[in-house]
């Protein structure tokens, strides 16, 4: 080592740390940057049934900026039960905080998610032009549908299915010029003998 010069290793054999940098000029960690890719997740929450839990579920996802596709409530065979289908759209770590947020709410009974291979079916009300009434029910049949609703200006037809399905057929009837269409979100249920109570699932046996 000469004299003047620092004792460690010469520029080209120091370590150098990965990733970029951002617009501040602060190197980015790369496993901080990479992200999950979305996905979809069905979640089925017992919820007691009473005035303002549909108001305070939906507040917590909006405050928590989860992506909601869908939600759907109804009763259930206990008058003081209801349950809700939500379906979000969030990557990995969104929608197991999704469900850990929703338990800690008083009202949550129980909170699941569904398998994707769980029953999911939707209602649609599709409303039509009605110049072609007759090719209109043609293709309500093609997709187990039915005209609900018939005018000399309008046909209104019941869809029920899958999302797949449902989105299929709005697509077929946009030959007619769709003029509204209103969907219920998902109903789901698990499939086989398992069923949900305050404990989550039960197999039934």
């Amino acid at each position: 080592m000469s004299s003047g010069e620092l004792p460690g290793p010469a520029p080209e054999e120091r370590i150098r740390p990965e990733g970029r940098r951002n617009e501040q000029g602060i190197r980015i960690d790369p496993k901080a940057e990479a992200t999950h890719q979305p996905r979809h997740a069905v979640l089925s929450a017992l919820v007691k049934h009473e005035p303002g839990v549909l108001a305070e579920v939906s507040g917590l996802f909006s405050r928590r900026q989860f992506n909601i596709e869908s939600l759907t409530v109804g009763p259930t065979t206990d008058d003081g039960v209801a349950r809700m289908t939500i379906v979000i759209e969030e990557p990995e770590p969104g929608v197991e905080q999704a469900k850990k947020q929703l338990r800690k709410l008083i009202p949550t009974i129980a909170v699941e998610e569904l398998e994707p291979e769980a029953m999911r079916r939707e209602l649609a009300l599709v409303k039509v032009r009605g110049q072609k009434p007759d090719d209109v029910q043609s293709v309500a049949e093609m997709y187990n549908g039915q005209a609900v609703d018939a005018s000399p200006n309008a046909v209104t037809v019941e869809i029920t299915g899958s999302k797949q399905k449902i989105d299929a057929a709005v697509e077929a009837f946009e030959q007619f010029e769709v003029e509204e269409v209103v969907r219920t979100g998902a109903a789901a249920l698990e499939r086989g003998a398992e069923t949900m109570d305050a404990n989550g699932f039960d197999t039934g046996e």
